[in-house]
């Protein structure tokens, strides 16, 4: 995995971002389990609900072409190591539980976290069927 490769991708993916009430820009990029990127960036609109994050905006695209699995996302964001929101790592957990998550301000400076330092105790496919058996 190049991770640099990604988080130029989410920087590219930031200048994307459609922001005119917070003006605070994100973009991510993700590497699926068969080795394709997807990016995405925040879109906000006015009545703010139906806002949706930069990392469900490349994880959403990849799933709606098939991709189930993902390996690695990297995220960057306006303030200094932007971290993803509540929803998206429920998000990110559905689809890459085992993802390396890559938080950057730059191509030279990031942390890689797993999911469970982030989400620690997460609810997940599994805790569906603990019921039924």
């Amino acid at each position: 995995m190049n991770i640099k490769e990604l988080i130029r991708r989410a920087l590219e993916a930031q200048k994307m971002a459609y922001v005119p009430y917070s003006r605070f820009r994100v973009g991510a990029a993700l590497l699926t389990e068969d080795n394709h990127i997807y990016s995405g960036c925040n879109i906000e609109i006015a009545s703010y609900s139906p806002t949706i994050c930069a990392e469900r905006t490349a994880i959403f695209k990849a799933v709606s072409e098939g991709h189930r699995k993902i390996k690695a996302i990297a995220i960057v964001g306006d303030s200094n190591f932007t971290f993803p929101c509540g929803v998206c790592r429920q998000v990110i957990r559905e689809f890459g539980k085992d993802a390396n998550i890559i938080i950057a301000n730059s191509l030279d400076d990031y942390k890689v976290f797993t999911l469970d330092e982030i989400l620690p105790y997460s609810f997940g496919p599994e805790d569906l069927n603990k019921n039924k058996e």
